[in-house]
């Protein structure tokens, strides 16, 4: 399957568990609203207002979800999926503006007791049914965001989780304020949701930001990689592995270390065995940037100052026309490697061993050259 048909399935299953959302909420909402009024319950009320700030993030998730999906395009070549991230964001902005609100009027009322509401045995059945409703899109909004490895959506199942223990605090609030007849422990309850609404908010923001900041995978997830990346045939060493978390992806950069004397073709086949194997084993992975290194570059020692390939064809090429090997050329292969170089020159016909002890030496005093090879065909 490719990485578009992934987004738009994606794209598909978070519309629907956010539709369901959706409909669950309005139906909520407007029974704590309604019901708190009746039954005279603030922390009922106040729940109720925080389940339509759900609407609201509800539609942010569906909004998000659509742009993310998109194709990638020329002002955005690694896709939009960063944009769900930034919509996490929003929803624990969201979170923590209601939390503040709650935790306003809570205690407005605490501190005016003229304003405190006697809830009555209804506000207990409405708040024993949010429970209800929040737990149950809780679990499906999760299992799917799991599923499909939604950061957005288990924000969203998260933003659920803390729908259903505020309305736990609320039922325990609102039973202890009937019981005893205690009108300041309902207020009370809404204070214990609110900081528990603002903690939430606060930790989807921070891990969201985070991940703004190209936080790097999991420890382990990473030392596992490199594992895989080193058993990979061919492949030496691998180091300098780097990762960033983009929502649902993972962008990974490496360095592999392969023979120094294969052909090009060769090293551009083992990193594409290197990036198809991490597909294969991390579905998560979506872009892989793999660097072929002739040898370890953390421990080698750097061939920058070296001279290009024209440059030092420029000096040996009247060396091979002093001891007339041009017609019988085939092929220069140069070799960069610890700081030095190595010169493996091909002919066609073979030469005697003066002329080849002569030819070496002499290519040896080119500056950089450490090492001559001739390779003679018979």
């Amino acid at each position: 399957m490719s990485q578009q048909e992934k987004k738009t399935q994606r794209y598909l299953a978070t519309r629907k568990v956010t539709l369901v959302g959706v409909i669950v909420n309005i139906v909520l909402a407007f029974a704590q609203v309604a019901g708190g009024v009746i039954a005279q319950s603030q922390a009922l009320i106040a729940d109720g207002f925080h389940t339509l700030s759900d609407l609201i993030t509800d539609f942010v998730v569906l909004i998000a979800a659509k742009m993310a999906s998109k194709d990638a395009d020329e002002d955005h070549p690694y896709g939009h999926e960063r944009i769900e991230t930034i919509a996490t964001i929003i929803l624990g902005m969201a979170l923590g503006a209601v939390g503040i609100g709650i935790a306003l009027d809570a205690a407005d009322r605490l501190q005016h007791p003229e304003k405190l509401l006697q809830p009555g045995i209804l506000a207990i059945a409405l708040a024993a049914f949010g429970i209800l409703c929040k737990e149950g899109l809780f679990r499906y909004t999760y299992h799917v965001g799991k599923r499909i490895n939604s950061s957005l959506l288990k924000a969203n199942a998260t933003h659920h989780r803390s729908d259903a223990i505020s309305s736990v605090m609320v039922a325990i609030g609102v039973t202890a304020s009937v019981i005893f007849s205690i009108p300041w422990l309902d207020a009370l309850a809404a204070v214990a949701v609110s900081v528990m609404i603002f903690y939430m908010g606060a930790k989807l923001i921070l891990d969201s930001t985070l991940e703004l900041v190209d936080t790097a995978w999991e420890s382990e997830k990473v030392e596992s990689m490199l594992m895989l990346i080193s058993n990979v045939p061919g492949v030496q060493n691998a180091h300098m592995l780097r990762t960033r978390k983009m929502s649902s992806s993972v962008l990974v950069d490496v360095h592999i270390q392969v023979s120094p004397y294969i052909s090009v073709s060769e090293g551009h086949h083992i990193a594409e065995q290197v990036m198809s194997q991490l597909r294969a084993e991390y579905d998560e992975v979506s872009d892989i940037m793999v660097h072929i290194d002739p040898e370890d570059d953390e421990t080698a020692a750097p061939s920058k100052h070296l001279p290009d390939r024209q440059t030092l064809l420029e000096s040996i090429n009247p060396i091979l026309k002093q001891h007339q090997v041009n017609a019988l050329l085939d092929n220069i292969v140069i070799h960069y490697l610890d700081g030095d170089i190595i010169l493996e020159i091909s002919i066609t016909e073979p030469l005697d061993s003066p002329t080849i002890a002569s030819l070496k030496q002499r290519c040896a005093e080119v500056s950089g050259i450490n090492k001559v090879t001739i390779l003679q065909k018979l």
